[in-house]
């Protein structure tokens, strides 16, 4: 898992190491993962959590959780109480919605205030699948099937960003790691179950998917990224693996990734084949043979 992060981190340059980080943290396994691979990653962890008072209860325990937690841990932490209720009747807006305004207006605020190079928000590869689905429900066009971003603009200002560094993993591998792995406790959400929110409903469904199924609709969402950056002639990642992706197509390469992780380390002389082709890294640039012909038919 780390070093899953981690690659996933510097493949979309969402942190620098030593870099202050603002870990937002319901006290869920996603959000407890998500702050145990940052801090062991080597970045200053400041924890957010919000008590938005919706669950009686429930809601004063995963405070006191979380709290625990970060005395436990020595880590900085910043509570801050909502009265969910009154703003979402104030903004005639649902309860998701209005959770929704407050929580990232208040990390804005507080990711500022302490100096922090992004805001981390514990988003994997389920809740992309589940977005993915969720916008096609509704209708959408392409960039309602490009799920959610590395890294994203916070959606209620502020000049602090956005990261989702879990977007690389499943919420299965997610439980696996904290469980049999790194031993650490998490609390659980009652009202996940209530599939009368059409996003549990839909988590419901996928929970029926396999992790492969999961990974491949998280994996589309990405690709559509790219095409959407490089539409827009955006010097992005996604955008160079699939325009060179497009120019390889022709010739069936298995694995236009591996090729372009190779051009971006400079590994000159990095052959790849194809059942017909052949792609060599020279000098910055790819160039293609046929398989037992040295006439070379683009670069």
């Amino acid at each position: 898992m780390l070093r899953r992060v981690q690659k996933y981190i510097r493949d979309h340059g969402l942190l620098s190491i030593g870099d202050r980080v603002l870990v937002c943290v319901s006290g869920g396994a996603d959000s407890m993962a998500l702050w145990d691979v940052l801090h062991r990653g080597g970045y200053e962890c400041i924890v957010a959590h919000c008590n938005f008072h919706l669950r009686s209860e429930e809601s004063n325990r995963d405070e006191a959780f979380v709290r625990n937690e970060a005395i436990r841990r020595e880590a900085g932490i910043y509570i801050k109480d909502f009265d969910t209720l009154a703003y979402a009747k104030e903004k005639g807006i649902s309860m998701e919605m209005a959770a929704r305004e407050l929580r990232y207006t208040w990390f804005a605020e507080v990711a500022e205030q302490t100096a922090c190079t992004a805001i981390a928000v514990a988003h994997h590869q389920n809740d992309q699948a589940e977005t993915v689905l969720l916008n096609l429900k509704r209708g959408t066009g392409l960039r309602g099937l490009c799920g959610m971003r590395p890294k994203s603009n916070n959606p209620l200002g502020g000049t602090v960003p956005i990261i989702r560094p879990l977007l690389c993993t499943t919420r299965d591998y997610i439980e696996h790691y904290l469980r049999d792995i790194r031993h650490i406790a998490w609390v659980n959400d009652s009202t996940n179950s209530d599939t009368t929110i059409t996003r549990n409903e839909l988590r419901q469904q996928l929970a029926t998917y396999s992790k492969a199924e999961i990974e491949h609709i998280a994996a589309t969402a990405e690709h559509l990224q790219g095409y959407v950056d490089w539409l827009e002639e955006r010097d992005t990642r996604a955008a160079g693996k699939v325009k060179l992706y497009e120019q390889l197509r022709d010739y069936h390469f298995p694995e236009v990734e591996k090729i372009y992780e190779a051009l971006l380390k400079g590994e000159g002389g990095k052959t790849f084949t194809s059942p017909t082709h052949k792609a060599v890294i020279k000098k910055g640039k790819v160039e293609v043979s046929l398989l037992g012909d040295e006439a070379i038919i683009r670069k």
